[in-house]
């Protein structure tokens, strides 16, 4: 069960109201969810989270296979259930095979086909699980991915592991009450 619950819109500031209907105009409308709807305390927040969110998610140089790639790795690895429930949706837009979702929902490393979606999993997996970036990963995501899309793909994984952190920490529930990811075993 959720640890904090969306604030009704009755119940909002103007501030906050602002806040959320920008939010919401950038993403499905309606009320903020997820990780907006608990940093609607702080619309000050929201409002720059929600901005760096939308300049990750257009603005940089990871094409939007490999960022949504990186996206469910960070879900994954977090069991962040809000986080993989509205991303799931965006595999087969962005270009990503349906096997290689479930092989990650599992938590299996995928067959890649492609040596770029191969070297930001080994990314994202390596920063997840070690907390460091070994030298070879670096090389090797540097020579496929160049420099900076190395920065940016860093940032991302930050950006989506403080979001993974705020779901799992307040255990954020998904808008239909499931639970897409089972706890992986240590």
């Amino acid at each position: 069960m959720a640890r904090i619950h969306p604030i009704p819109r009755d119940q909002m500031s103007a501030e906050q109201i602002r806040v959320n209907d920008a939010i919401t105009a950038a993403r499905s409308g309606g009320q903020a969810g997820g990780p907006f709807a608990v940093w609607l305390r702080t619309p000050e927040f929201a409002e720059l989270a929600g901005a760096l969110g939308i300049y990750l998610r257009t603005r940089t140089t990871l094409p939007r296979r490999l960022l949504e790639l990186t996206v469910l790795v960070t879900a994954r690895d977090w069991a962040a259930q809000y986080e993989w429930y509205a991303h799931e949706k965006f595999i087969a837009v962005a270009g990503l095979d349906a096997d290689l979702m479930e092989d990650l929902r599992l938590g299996q490393r995928p067959d890649f086909k492609a040596p770029d979606e191969a070297v930001v999993y080994d990314v994202a997996t390596e920063i997840h699980r070690t907390k460091t970036l070994g030298a070879d990963t670096y090389q090797r995501a540097l020579d496929i991915l160049g420099e900076q899309t190395v920065i940016d793909l860093l940032t991302i994984i930050g950006y989506y592991t403080m979001i993974a952190v705020v779901l799992v920490g307040l255990e954020v529930e998904t808008p239909d009450g499931s639970t897409p990811l089972a706890p992986l075993a240590e």
